[in-house]
């Protein structure tokens, strides 16, 4: 769909859409799962079904250095929210901790919004518990939404970018 390499990156930095190369299969899975503490059944399964769908969504990617993982990322239709009546969602934003301080979390929120352009959604959401990560890349806090389990999470927006 798009250029995966981060313009800017240095050392091989570069993100995989699992979608357009699904030999990433299983290390998204894995990443996904660990990063989340959710089963990876779940994560497999999702990932798994997601490469062969005609929908547009979910998709997911992985943030590499050469051939090791050092973040990742997804688009969906729902975060699991309460607010279904927006999407995409862009999720599961990790960077490892020893790789963060170098605009990688920025770079991937970038590629986000280009695939979520290319995919004709004029616009992005995302929701946190942070508190002024997001505001710094210039997301909007639109207001609150709740979890399966009731909890509140903030909700942000931002348009989708072309460029």
């Amino acid at each position: 769909m798009s250029n995966n390499n981060i313009s800017g990156g240095v050392g091989g930095i570069h993100i995989v859409s699992v979608r357009e190369q699904p030999e990433y299969l299983d290390r998204a899975a894995d990443y996904f799962s660990s990063k989340w503490a959710v089963d990876r059944r779940f994560y497999r399964d999702c990932i798994e079904n997601s490469i062969t769908s005609e929908m547009p969504l979910p998709r997911w990617y992985l943030l590499m250095r050469g051939d090791e993982v050092i973040g990742s990322y997804g688009l969906l239709a729902n975060d699991l929210i309460s607010r279904q009546d927006l999407w995409p969602w862009l999720c599961a934003v990790y960077v490892e901790e020893k790789e963060r301080g170098q605009s990688l979390a920025s770079r991937m929120l970038e590629h986000g919004r280009r695939e979520a352009a290319a995919l004709g959604f004029p616009m992005v959401y995302l929701c946190t518990d942070h508190i002024g990560l997001y505001e710094k890349y210039g997301w909007r806090y639109i207001g609150h939404a709740y979890s399966a389990s009731g909890n509140a999470k903030r909700i942000y927006e931002i348009e989708s970018s072309d460029c």
